[in-house]
């Protein structure tokens, strides 16, 4: 038996930042004046920090996340314009966020927390498996438009920017109960040192759950955080955490039969999705006068999922009740033979675990000047990143030990370089002018272990120029018009670039980029509206959405919509907010599937939100509409399987529209206690989240109930 490297995280790392932190907050004590400490804001904090973006923004706010009490961030994301969700659980322990059309496999958006990439892989692949928890967030940036520009890779979707939460003095703890057994409970620490000079916080969450359809997680989060001035003009800011999910869920979906009859088991009761991260952000801001700003953003993450699953038996693979049929425990299995046979295997469980190690570097130089007599503006950025993945496949004999025979052993590894450059033109006070070039050189290295020296490697490279130009324009007080073009490029992941370890020759996902909106207000009314165009020249799609397609340019795609945003605060406390997403034209423009609409887009999305406010009460209910849409590019309406027996592999088919409705309430007792209680999917909506192998159920009404208390 070979040795197995277990995808597992260092953990004398945690005790060295730990001490370090240790230090630097040593005799910290509760004070009301807090230092600042440097981020990355992709919006900006200040009041101007929308009207200078040439792209489309939305910001949700403190006050809006504790109205929207939401139990994932992608389900705080379900109110932004253009985003679609394809939901695998209520807590999102891993991501499928779709934008204006693109599938939702978060492969063409980028993702970051407070400026730093959060996907295991922005190159060697396998971005959906690390989400963070929302018990850490504070705000959440999502930023489309000319203004992605700045950032990459995988932008053609624009940004998604999760902040944190900033240290504030004394403590505070919030728990949580409800539906499925759902037990969570967050505790908050801050403090400042008797100088003023340094600052120190902690958040800290459990959560345990039976579960949506017995789907149970067991789920801690821990981030420290801590930052100090450096003399008068420089900040260090210090984020650690530290995460680890056991969740009970998998691949497997409901078959169809079930799924109609309102079952709601676990398809794979004795699957477990193992995740787990742990990094480290130091953030530096220097303010060399009053001209010349220097942020430097140094991080490091090692991330690791173990995924253990049960094959099922594929010459039986339904029980009479029509069930999946495992080998739940010592056993046989069967394996297809090309002849039609079936030959038993030893081999009851099979561990798909992968552990990611990264290191990026990243500086910005902000610039105000004079040049060609007008104001201006301008970034300089670059970015040095470094990627390895380690990819094994276990066959194993018993749950307990998670132990046996590596059938797959990689390596895969890719090191890039990124420089940008912008200047902002303000041409006159209303009008500013921003072009821009960002360049990505990448390369890409495979390496498989089980394999002879002289031929168990592959490479590639790959540099991609992207220019862009973007503008706004104050039209009057409560109007500007906004807009922009650019380049944006998503490169192929190591397993489909480097595929049977041969350079597949593909090129990256290039896309060009077209918006043009107008937003603003007039005192309680404020709006933003933009239409939008995204023409790739190819478009790579992946196993997930095309089997046939695993490994090729699925050629030319195109994007077309609009979204318009609005909100009103009336006089007696009540506030109406929505949005509005309509994409008529999402579809492939070449190949066999010529015509037909991109998978998991859409055509109309809807968000409306009443909300009334009165005294120490908050209370909000909101809709979400999500309209029909394709799970498989060949645009069928049945739902089917195209797997062996048409049951084990990729699902595809029409999933039908749905709207879910949810009420949410907070109380403020005293200054020091608050209550909050929300009902999700108020209408009990049975409806269809996704496909893949089998039908993902989104989540039944449930209730929350909770509490935060501030010491």
């Amino acid at each position: 038996m070979d040795e197995v490297r277990h995808c597992r995280i260092n953990r004398p790392a945690l005790l060295a930042v730990a001490v370090t932190l240790a230090s630097v907050s040593a005799g910290l004590q509760a004070d009301e004046q807090q230092i600042r400490l440097p981020t990355i804001n992709v919006v900006g904090q200040d009041e101007t920090g929308v009207a200078r973006q040439p792209g489309s923004v939305t910001v949700i706010d403190k006050e809006q996340l504790e109205i929207l009490q939401p139990r994932s961030t992608e389900d705080a994301l379900r109110r932004v314009p253009g985003i679609a969700i394809k939901g695998e659980e209520e807590t999102a322990v891993v991501v499928n966020i779709g934008v204006r059309g693109l599938p939702a496999d978060s492969t063409k958006t980028l993702i970051l927390e407070d400026g730093v990439p959060v996907a295991p892989g922005l190159f060697v692949g396998n971005g959906r498996y690390f989400n963070p928890r929302i018990q850490r967030i504070e705000s959440i940036e999502v930023l489309k438009g000319a203004a992605s520009l700045r950032y990459g890779p995988s932008t053609i979707g624009g940004v998604i920017n999760y902040i944190t939460k900033t240290p504030e003095e004394g403590a505070a703890l919030s728990v949580r109960t409800g539906s499925w057994n759902t037990r969570e409970a967050t505790l908050e620490v801050g403090g400042a040192s008797p100088s003023k000079d340094a600052v120190f916080g902690a958040v800290i969450t459990k959560a345990e759950s039976d579960g949506f359809m017995d789907k149970g997680y067991d789920m801690t989060d821990i981030m420290l955080k801590s930052g100090l001035a450096i003399g008068n003009d420089q900040w260090l800011g210090i984020k650690f955490t530290d995460y680890r999910n056991d969740a009970n869920i998998s691949y497997r979906g409901l078959l169809l039969a079930d799924y109609e009859a309102g079952a709601d088991y676990n398809p794979a009761p004795d699957d477990y999705l193992l995740t787990g991260r742990r990094g480290l952000d130091l953030n530096h801001e220097w303010d060399i006068n009053q001209n010349l700003r220097l942020n430097t953003l140094v991080y490091w993450s090692e991330t690791f999922r173990d995924y253990w699953r049960y094959g099922i038996n594929e010459q039986d693979p339904v029980t009479a009740d029509g069930r999946w049929n495992y080998r739940n425990g010592p056993g046989t299995r069967f394996k297809r033979n090309s002849d039609g046979t079936f030959t038993e295997e030893a081999f009851d469980l099979a561990g798909y675990n992968r552990q990611f190690d990264r290191v990026g570097i990243e500086t910005r130089l902000f610039v105000t000047h004079n040049s060609f007599g007008i104001q201006n503006e301008a970034e300089i950025g670059v970015r040095y990143l470094t990627e390895e993945m380690q990819d094994q496949s276990i066959e194993a004999t018993r749950l307990k030990d998670r132990t046996g025979t590596i059938a797959r052993d990689r390596v895969d590894t890719a090191e890039s370089f990124a420089v940008f450059v912008q200047n902002r033109f303000m041409i006159t006070d209303a009008l500013a002018v921003t072009p821009g070039v960002r360049v990505e050189m990448y390369e890409q290295e495979r390496k498989d272990l089980r394999k002879d020296n002289g031929s168990n490697t592959a490479d590639t490279k790959n540099t991609e120029v992207l220019p862009g130009v973007g503008a706004t324009w104050q039209l009057s007080p409560a109007a500007q018009l906004f807009g922009g073009v650019y380049k944006a490029f998503s490169p192929a992941e190591n397993g489909v670039a480097l595929d049977s370890l041969t350079d597949q020759e593909l090129e990256a996902e290039r896309s060009t980029n077209i918006e043009i909106g107008v937003r603003g207000g007039l005192g309680a009314f404020h709006y933003e509206a933009a239409a939008f165009q995204m023409d790739f020249t190819n478009q790579i799609v992946t196993g997930n959405s095309n089997p046939l397609l695993s490994q090729t340019n699925a050629g030319k795609t195109l994007h077309q919509g609009l979204e318009l945003a609005a909100g009103y605060m009336l006089n007696n406390g009540f506030y109406v907010d929505g949005n509005l997403t309509y994409i008529p034209t999402s579809e492939y423009r070449s190949g066999t599937d010529k015509g037909n609409r991109i998978v998991y887009s859409p055509e109309v999305l809807a968000n409306l939100a009443l909300g009334y406010s009165t005294g120490s009460l908050k209370t909000e209910l909101s809709a979400n509409y999500t309209g029909s849409q394709y799970a498989s590019s060949d645009n069928r309406k049945e739902i089917s399987g195209t797997g062996a027996d048409g049951l084990g592999g990729i699902w595809g088919g029409e999933i039908d529209a749905y709207t879910t409705l949810s009420l949410n309430a907070q109380y403020q007792v005293g200054a020091q206690l608050t209550l909050s209680g929300s009902v999700k999917n108020l209408t009990d909506e049975r409806y269809i989240s996704g496909l893949r192998q089998g039908i993902y159920v989104g989540p039944e009404r449930s209730f929350d109930i909770g509490l935060r208390y501030q010491f």
